[in-house]
């Protein structure tokens, strides 16, 4: 049905194109010099643009097959290339491309006034291309440069002074110490799962400067890497670096944990942490979370009993004849009377699943007996 609704199209096209062959040489007949003696009457020249429409609606119905393939393997290629072009690059060069034909079109009005031998139109054709080509041009030349600048001086969407966000907004996310030294927060934040603006307080800035200049060197190399992944997101992703010396409030509470609930309620905003004591404090309060350790648990690939898998035991476990594999998510599997199998790939019976809140344990027995 879409074929032939194609070659009627193209037809109709053809056929208007060659009626417009024919006003072209009509008009190139009218205009030479030498034309003076020819007489052509109505009768010829309608018969003439008959011919010139038939012929070409003829050629465009023929050439329908070719001009589809050819079409589709152009869009295809298109297709392509525009998922290849990030998208702000995409909305810079729109948006160069809207002003560079705002501005061809004020051109255009002072080149249409020369009329000899269509001099205007022509130029006018060429200032619309060269003005389109140079602000696509520039604007995704230098929008990488303009457009970062503009998210980060954005405050976070849907945020008001007094915290609230708006019905048809997602809620805004208040970023914890915890969970920017862990890092997965970069890559999760990638995905684009998480939703709303993402706020980072002051006083979570303070305390992770607190941790980076630590003289344990271990806390330090974490604190150090927690401002890393926040200089990373902050370049990426715009958040907002939240002041709360105006509310009173919170400058009485001397705990970051607390502190950090009490601007979720004020904000009403969720928090996103890895912290599980400061999630179970977060339910007490009524406010909102996002644990990573659960999000981590969640996407775990699911274990049942009585599944069978190859495992390559690598040490012993805690109790008589236990020995202890790992998935490749880092979930540990102990296997009983897996101790004279460590160092060896063999089949395991999965036996019973613990999910606990600090992960996930699973149990299982060797299916063969050597």
């Amino acid at each position: 049905m879409l074929k032939k609704l194609l070659r009627l199209i193209l037809t109709i096209a053809g056929v208007a194109f060659g009626y417009g062959v024919y006003l072209f040489l009509n008009l190139i007949i009218r205009n030479l010099s030498w034309n003076t003696s020819i007489v052509i009457t109505d009768m010829e020249r309608f018969f003439a643009a008959i011919v010139c429409a038939v012929l070409f609606g003829i050629i465009f119905y023929l050439l329908t097959p070719l001009i589809r393939r050819r079409g589709m393997i152009i869009a295809k290629n298109i297709e392509v290339d525009l998922q290849k072009i990030p998208s702000g690059d995409m909305l810079s060069g729109t948006i160069g491309l809207i002003l560079g034909l705002v501005i061809a079109f004020f051109i255009s009005q002072i080149l249409n006034t020369f009329q000899f031998l269509y001099i205007g139109p022509i130029l006018s054709i060429f200032t619309y291309i060269f003005m389109a080509y140079l602000g696509v041009t520039i604007a995704t030349k230098k929008g990488s440069d303009i457009l970062p600048t503009l998210i980060a001086n954005k405050r976070i969407s849907g945020i008001t002074p007094k915290g609230k966000h708006k019905n048809n907004e997602a809620m805004p996310k208040i970023l914890d110490t915890s969970v920017i030294i862990d890092g997965r927060i970069a890559d999760i934040m990638k995905t684009g799962f998480i939703e709303g603006g993402i706020v980072i307080p002051e006083f979570v800035l303070v305390e992770l400067r607190h941790v980076a200049d630590s003289s344990d060197s271990l806390k330090r190399n974490r604190g150090r890497r927690g401002l890393d992944i926040l200089n990373k997101i902050q370049k990426e992703y715009g958040i907002e670096i939240y002041n709360t010396s105006a509310e009173k409030g919170l400058d009485e509470i001397p705990e970051v944990d607390v502190k950090l609930l009490k601007l979720a309620q004020i904000m009403n905003a969720k928090v996103v942490t890895n912290d599980y004591n400061l999630n179970k404090v977060a339910l007490i309060k009524g406010v909102e979370v996002l644990n990573i350790n659960e999000l981590a648990n969640a996407v775990k690939p699911v274990v049942l009993p009585g599944e069978d898998m190859l495992l390559f035991l690598v040490k012993e476990g805690k109790e008589n004849n236990q020995a202890v594999a790992y998935l490749d998510d880092g979930t540990m599997i102990v296997v009983e009377d897996g101790k004279r199998f460590i160092g060896e790939t063999i089949e395991v019976n999965v036996t019973s699943v613990l999910q606990t809140s600090a992960g996930r344990m699973i149990f299982g027995k060797p299916k063969k007996s050597l």
